[in-house]
């Protein structure tokens, strides 16, 4: 059984974006295996996390060559996805508590698909409005004003 499945619904026709969302997807699908195998699933794991960390920063590097402000809501929620998804590894690590991997496994199956479909889209849909090329980091418009590149568009985020 699959934790997540990859649909059409996750697709935000950005190349690089789909790729790495699908290898996301790829990981957490491994890490769900590993844990109903019942053997250790900590190496599927740290896969994971290292994954959305250099995930995350792809992104990240994105929305700063874009004009989103450093510290929008979709860096924020990176910021406590990883925060809990490195908890999860020292309860394991140091407390031999395997549960939150349990946890977080269900956590993140829920939480991807959202992220993807409000956060992401609202980058790829800046990164196009504004030309955006991830390839070059080349940009065509001019970093626009921070306050009016929050993905939430609250301005309160941060």
């Amino acid at each position: 059984m699959s934790t997540l499945a990859w649909t059409d619904k996750l697709a935000l026709n950005q190349p690089t974006l789909d790729t790495t969302h699908q290898e996301f997807v790829d990981l957490l699908n491994a890490f769900g295996e590993a844990l109903d195998g019942g053997g250790d699933a900590l190496p599927a794991y740290q896969a994971l996390l290292a994954h959305t960390e250099a995930h995350f920063a792809m992104e990240e590097d994105w929305m700063a060559r874009c004009g989103f402000e450093p510290q929008n809501c979709h860096a924020s929620q990176h910021a406590m996805v990883l925060n809990v998804m490195g908890e999860a590894l020292r309860y394991a690590n140091e407390l031999n508590d395997r549960e939150p991997l349990n946890i977080l496994r269900t956590e993140l199956a829920g939480w991807f698909p959202q992220h993807a479909e409000m956060m992401d889209a609202a980058l790829v849909f800046t990164m196009e409005q504004r030309g955006f090329d991830p390839a070059t980091g080349a940009c065509r418009e001019a970093a626009l004003e921070a306050a009016a590149s929050h993905a939430c568009e609250s301005g309160r985020c941060g």
